[in-house]
């Protein structure tokens, strides 16, 4: 069986797991912030890997993430999309690698950043909630929920079926479902209480007059734009159901005039 293959299991967890870094970017956004507005409250010295993440890793971080997630925005309000979602053909093994070396590296930043939090005693995100809480929660799901589907087969499900089959594939439902169960655990686990400290932390600073850094601006827009994305998803299925009921109701019509011609 196909399924039970090795090379089917290594593309199906490849995906997946490469899938995550952007969620997993936002909860080390969201990490980084609560650790600059703890910073700026109290005068603590913080470990050198986390200050080498703060300073380093956090700016090219806020870049790639933006980027995906205005792709994403762009993409569901016009249709179409910043990144290329087909291949036309086999891609060159240098870039084959050095996208996988991209990916990788990526990886490996994201779970040190992760880590490093973990180990510097940062386990909750800044104390706050947002007014809205629960709705701005689903929608922000939602819209990271479509961030994520855009990224996967954007940037990570061509590099991953180009090596395992040497050409793109149509994604099958498992392999959407699987996404969705991975992204679910992760919000579940973290990402649904700490994500707030990319909002609560720039209003808690503007409601105190403190000043307001880039990272500050960069987090709250971050968050209200896939906040926006999640709103332009529920938009295009009311839409979508919409249409298939009209539809429906239309193609009722011609039949009941047929019968009642017919009597």
């Amino acid at each position: 069986m196909e399924i039970l293959s090795p090379s089917f299991l290594f593309h199906l967890f490849a995906i997946n797991l490469l899938g995550l870094l952007l969620p997993l970017s936002f909860l080390l956004l969201a990490r980084l912030s609560s650790v600059l507005y703890l910073i700026g409250l109290l005068p603590l010295s913080s470990p050198l890997l986390l200050s080498l993440i703060l300073y380093v890793n956090s700016p090219l971080l806020f870049l790639l993430v933006s980027f995906v997630i205005v792709s994403t925005l762009f993409h569901s309000l016009t249709g179409k999309s910043a990144l290329p979602t087909k291949l036309p053909g086999p891609v060159s093994q240098p870039r084959l690698y050095t996208a996988w070396i991209f990916l990788c590296t990526l990886q490996v930043c994201v779970g040190v950043g992760i880590e490093g939090s973990l180990s510097s005693g940062l386990n909750h995100a800044a104390a706050g909630h947002i007014e809205g809480g629960l709705w701005r929660r689903l929608l922000f799901f939602f819209g990271l929920h479509e961030a994520v589907v855009h990224w996967t087969r954007a940037v990570v499900k061509p590099v991953v079926d180009d090596t395992v089959f040497g050409e793109s594939r149509k994604e099958k439902w498992f392999e959407t479902a699987a996404t969705a169960v991975s992204l679910g655990g992760l919000w579940w686990w973290r990402l649904r209480d700490e994500a707030e400290a990319l909002v609560v932390v720039a209003e808690s600073k503007w409601l105190t007059s403190a000043e307001l850094g880039p990272a500050d601006i960069s987090g709250w827009c971050l968050y209200y734009i896939t906040v926006a994305i999640g709103i332009a998803k529920i938009v295009r299925f009311v839409a979508w159901f919409g249409g298939i009921f009209v539809s429906t109701k239309h193609s009722k019509k011609p039949h009941e005039v047929g019968v009642e011609n017919h009597v």
